[in-house]
């Protein structure tokens, strides 16, 4: 049984793919936080900015098989003759649900799989595209990937810590909220100064999409 806040498609709006056209599978749960606000404080992950609760969302709900998810998932899909179809998996945390009986009907629907998760969990390496994004005061342990996105800046975590793990791309992403404008502007500085890493922007915020 698989538990989905919601499933849509957009454009992605972060990272190494912002642009590409994706279906967004959103897992109900976090291993971090609850998603309540009265625990906000108290949990490890306390900037979150996405509602994981529940399964009322556009195309949620509760779903027996992994067939049904990616029939659910291609049913959004509206993709062109010879395009990939591409669906992203995310949560919440995604890794609390995802198996590789899921996997397997997602590739044996034609789709390309990518992931973002917190890296608490191991990632199966037959997800196409692993986007980590590590958190302050949980332990790493997906310390490889395609993608790290480091939320910053993080008290507890800096781009230092994790820069030697192996990740084909490093990306530093201003953390949203009142000091927006300055968290840019750092990780800005921080990127011109360590080509090893690259500005990912909430596009998707920008233009005022999902």
């Amino acid at each position: 049984m698989y538990t989905i806040k919601e499933i849509y498609l957009t454009l992605q709006g972060e990272g190494v793919q912002t642009g590409r056209r994706a279906v967004f599978c959103r897992f109900t749960g976090c291993n971090l936080w609850s998603g309540l606000e009265r625990d906000r404080a108290a949990a490890i992950c306390r900037f979150c900015d996405t509602d994981f609760l529940g399964a009322d969302g556009p195309g949620g709900g509760k779903f027996r098989a992994g067939e049904d998810v990616a029939r659910a998932c291609m049913d959004q899909w509206r993709g062109a003759n010879g395009e990939q179809p591409l669906v992203v998996l995310t949560g919440g945390e995604p890794m609390l649900q995802v198996d590789e009986a899921l996997i397997a009907a997602l590739h044996a629907s034609g789709f390309e799989i990518a992931i973002e998760t917190n890296g608490t969990l191991p990632v199966p390496r037959s997800i196409d595209w692993i986007c980590v994004s590590p958190k302050a005061g949980a332990e790493l342990v997906q310390k490889s990937g395609d993608e790290l996105k480091l939320v910053y800046p993080q008290d507890g975590i800096a781009p230092g810590d994790v820069a030697g793990l192996d990740f084909g791309n490093f990306l530093l992403q201003p953390m949203d909220g009142g000091a927006a404008r300055e968290n840019t502007q750092a990780a800005l500085a921080h990127c011109v100064k360590n080509p090893q890493w690259r500005l990912s922007l909430q596009t998707h915020k920008l233009m005022g999409i999902a």
